[in-house]
């Protein structure tokens, strides 16, 4: 049987191949793509590529932002990077100036002694031959450039009390220095029995003078020794405990203004950078203190300190103490 007849349509086969073309047309028809958003007039093809112009562009415009921000950030770290390295310099630079102060200090110290080197022994040779009057002209002089380094007295360890002992500083069986020859000058009024004093002195000092070769001082060392200094001055030498038997203590308080003096105008500098009020102010009770001296000088020595009534003590107390208080702040000033 033929697939016509099996169907029923043999007799009627044009309207079978019309219906079989429109069905065609219908499936043609539903295989198209839908129509795209672009509508009919064709636009769609050209939002398309502006929509990939549009992403490009933000691509490139983010990719240009994201470069700027790493290039200012990185420009902004090397801002800060050598902003710190600044600060550092001049902390580096002023940490320097100090240290290079307390340098040209140490060498101060070792000029002084060395002159105390020379004029102990001119007083130590006086003491051994037996001389008296010229063993007693030659001790304040003899005494002042180890006072002038006492700011850092305390930095010569075991040679403070052997050279500058007072009596009741230390046991009897081991006084020795200065003032135990003193006493004997004054008191006594002989050299007997003080060779070997004068000896062992001389010993003293010049084994201070091949230590003080290896001294080493801080910032520090110079305003805190010239603080405590100018305070014993006031409190305890402006008494006449220090030369209590030759009275010739005018020697030890201006040798120890004067190595104050010079341990400040090392660091001034660094002080009258940070507060020069304060430098002034310093400088202004030095020539205070030298002016309340002066009246005491007498050729190149002083007068006696028993000349010196009790008001007379206390105007050069008070005058020190106008010193020490401004130079106390000093270290704070460093320090900030």
């Amino acid at each position: 049987m033929r697939e016509t007849d099996r169907l029923g349509h043999g007799p009627g086969r044009p309207a079978f191949l019309l219906l079989g073309a429109l069905f065609a047309l219908l499936v043609a028809g539903c295989g198209q793509p839908p129509p795209s958003n672009g509508g009919n007039d064709g636009g769609g093809g050209e939002k398309t590529e502006e929509t990939t112009a549009e992403e490009t562009t933000s691509g490139e415009t983010t990719s240009e932002e994201t470069t700027s921000e790493e290039t200012t950030s990185e420009e902004t770290t090397s801002e800060e990077t050598t902003s710190e390295e600044t600060t550092a310099a001049v902390e580096v630079g002023g940490t320097a100036e100090l240290a290079a102060a307390a340098d040209e200090y140490e060498v101060y110290v070792e000029e002084q002694v060395h002159l105390l080197e020379d004029r102990t022994g001119e007083f130590t040779d006086a003491v051994i031959s037996g001389d008296v009057e010229e063993a007693k002209r030659l001790f304040g002089p003899a005494r002042e450039p180890w006072e002038r380094i006492e700011p850092v007295a305390a930095s010569l360890g075991d040679y403070d009390p052997n050279i500058d002992a007072r009596e009741g500083d230390v046991p009897d069986e081991e006084w020795r220095g200065f003032h135990r020859i003193e006493k004997a000058l004054w008191e006594e009024n002989t050299t007997e029995g003080q060779e070997e004093y004068a000896r062992r002195l001389m010993e003293d000092v010049e084994n201070l003078h091949e230590e003080v070769e290896e001294l080493e001082l801080e910032p520090a060392d110079l305003v805190t020794g010239s603080v405590e200094l100018l305070n014993e001055v006031s409190a305890g030498k402006i008494t006449g405990e220090e030369d209590r038997y030759s009275h010739t203590d005018l020697y030890d308080i201006n040798a120890n203004v004067e190595g104050s003096e010079v341990a400040f105008e090392e660091l001034k500098p660094e002080v009258a950078g940070e507060d020069m009020t304060l430098a002034n102010e310093v400088t202004e009770g030095f020539d205070g203190v030298y002016e309340e001296l002066d009246q005491y000088r007498r050729g190149d020595g002083w007068v006696s300190y028993e000349t010196l009534n009790e008001a007379d003590r206390r105007a050069l107390s008070q005058k020190v103490d106008a010193l020490a208080e401004p130079l106390s702040r000093v270290g704070k000033v460093l320090e900030g």
